[in-house]
């Protein structure tokens, strides 16, 4: 093997090395894996399926009722009573939008109009309630 002198120029390598481009790719992707499941926010309930035509999405209040009567305000957790006495409150919040109603299909009907009916009475009348579609069969 021959030594370079001072003079001597060493060619030059046009290859790219993507090898560590494509590890840099796997990790982002890794990491968007995990963390796009914890960035859907809401509470974990159950909707009941039924035959509804979608709407376009908008930037309401979202309500929820979990199984055990607990209700939520856009991740905000209180109880049945709490949410009656701080709609008020809530219903500037509200604005043009509304108040999307979502209740677990094993709430019991009594509970969603009693949540409904203390929607109304704060003067939202702009209320959507909230199901998932009817599965297609194959």
């Amino acid at each position: 093997m021959r030594r370079r002198t001072r003079g001597e120029r060493q060619p030059l390598n046009a290859e790219i090395n993507v090898v560590s481009l494509i590890d840099v790719m796997m990790l982002l992707m890794v990491i968007f894996m995990i963390t796009a499941p914890i960035m859907q926010g809401g509470v974990d309930v159950t909707l009941p399926r039924a035959e509804a035509k979608p709407l376009e999405p908008k930037s309401g209040l979202v309500v929820s009722m979990a199984r055990d009567g607990r209700v939520y305000v856009d991740d905000v957790g209180m109880s049945a009573s709490e949410f009656r006495a701080s709609v008020k409150a809530l219903a500037g919040r509200a604005g043009r939008d509304g108040v999307y109603l979502r209740a677990d299909e094993g709430v019991p009907y009594g509970k969603v109009v009693e949540l409904l009916a203390a929607i109304r009475a704060a003067g939202i009348q702009n209320v959507g309630l909230v199901a998932e579609p009817e599965r297609v069969a194959p």
